[in-house]
């Protein structure tokens, strides 16, 4: 009896230490994405594209912005070894004014924590600007 507790005690154990090998890994194709200078009121839809390239399941626990203008959205279901997944962000473009935020990725990857960035400018070209208004004016006199 003790012999086969035994026996059962080292199996079990090398199954752990072989889980254990195994580990995700995330490898975005950038960490940042220039949205450039957009209109006002324009599509703020942006995708970051990664890979997992370890070899286990990449699980994406959290995606969160560093603040509520910025809306990104996980992928649900995990991530094969292999394979590739999306996080989309979409950015408030009602706003006019530069665009400079960080979205942080939580996951079971080797790297369980990963800062991604959106920057750019939104614009309204519906509005002139004071030193435009101000050119016009002296051309008018």
């Amino acid at each position: 009896m003790k012999q086969l507790i035994t026996i059962l005690f080292i199996g079990l154990m090398s199954l752990s230490v072989n889980a254990q090998d195994k580990v995700a890994k995330i490898e975005f194709k950038s960490d940042t994405i220039d949205y450039g200078t957009i209109e006002k009121g324009s599509n703020g839809v942006r995708v970051f594209k990664f890979t997992n390239t370890g070899d286990a399941p990449l699980i994406i626990s959290k995606v969160s912005s560093s603040c509520g203008c910025t809306i990104p959205k996980k992928p649900k279901d995990p991530i094969l070894p292999g394979q590739t997944g999306e996080i989309e962000v979409k950015y408030d473009t009602n706003r006019v004014n530069p665009i400079r935020k960080t979205i942080t990725v939580i996951s079971n990857a080797e790297t369980p924590t990963v800062a991604l960035k959106i920057k750019g400018l939104v614009v309204d070209s519906s509005k002139k600007s004071v030193l435009e208004k101000k050119d016009k004016s002296i051309v008018q006199q």
